[in-house]
């Protein structure tokens, strides 16, 4: 493995710049990571200390003296679920971010610089397993130091990696449209802003067949593609991102 810092993720767009994405690498992480794992160890002592006080009635946090499966269920399952499925629930839901992510302003991308699904975020936890081994995730930040793109073996296998969404770069705006959207990854909201950007340069049967070539890419089916002036089409494309 190369020791060398790679600067991005480079993602081809249709418009004929490549977007780059900048490369999060393990000092990033590990400080993400340590506000996860504080929040879910909150969490999880918060659900056990509630269910044990509503559970023994008086006001004790003691687990019962015997084996009790209504106190397993009530009090423990759910506490460790929450903290071994934090993770993977907060990036389904946060399209691959965790307030921890969010905090250090980075996120998880596909190789493609879009937002990863549920499988290969799955994919992506389960090998946490091997990565926090033997403690303090020592194999995992010992692959990200020596890995170019500052993977761990969770995002190899998943296809992933963890790009900034803030700073100092052109990332931040198009990351934050594609939060706003939805329906575009970070790709996708890089491209749009740069046919916009772009717009007064190009001649009328570029913005034409830019506009809809976006348009067949990111909306498919649902795509406007009737024929109409240029007024028409910047305005189709336009829709693609909400007010600021």
């Amino acid at each position: 493995m190369s020791l060398e810092t790679a600067p991005g993720l480079s993602v081809a767009s249709v418009t004929g710049i490549d977007v780059s994405l900048p490369v999060a690498g393990a000092g990033v992480r590990a400080y993400a990571f340590a506000i996860d794992w504080i929040s879910r160890l909150i969490f999880a002592l918060a659900w056990y200390v509630v269910a044990a006080f509503i559970y023994n009635g008086d006001g004790s946090l003691r687990a019962p003296p015997a084996t009790s499966a209504r106190w397993f269920f009530a009090a423990v399952a759910p506490a460790l679920a929450i903290y071994f499925l934090y993770h993977l629930v907060a990036e389904i839901m946060m399209r691959g971010r965790t307030p921890g992510k969010r905090s250090a302003g980075i996120r998880i991308v596909t190789r493609q610089g879009g937002v990863p699904g549920g499988g290969a975020l799955a994919v992506r936890n389960i090998f946490r397993l091997i990565d926090s081994l033997p403690g303090f995730y020592g194999i995992g930040l010992t692959v990200m130091v020596l890995s170019r793109d500052s993977l761990r073996f969770g995002d190899m296998a998943a296809g992933t990696l963890l790009v900034y969404e803030h700073g100092d770069t052109e990332i931040a705006p198009p990351l934050a449209a594609a939060e706003r959207l939805g329906t575009l990854d970070a790709a996708g909201a890089e491209v749009v802003a740069d046919l916009l950007q772009r717009w007064g340069d190009l001649g009328p049967e570029a913005r034409v067949r830019l506009s809809r070539r976006v348009l067949e890419r990111y909306l498919g089916a649902g795509a406007d593609l009737s024929e109409g002036d240029e007024l028409s089409w910047r305005a189709r494309i336009e829709r693609l991102t909400p007010p600021a």
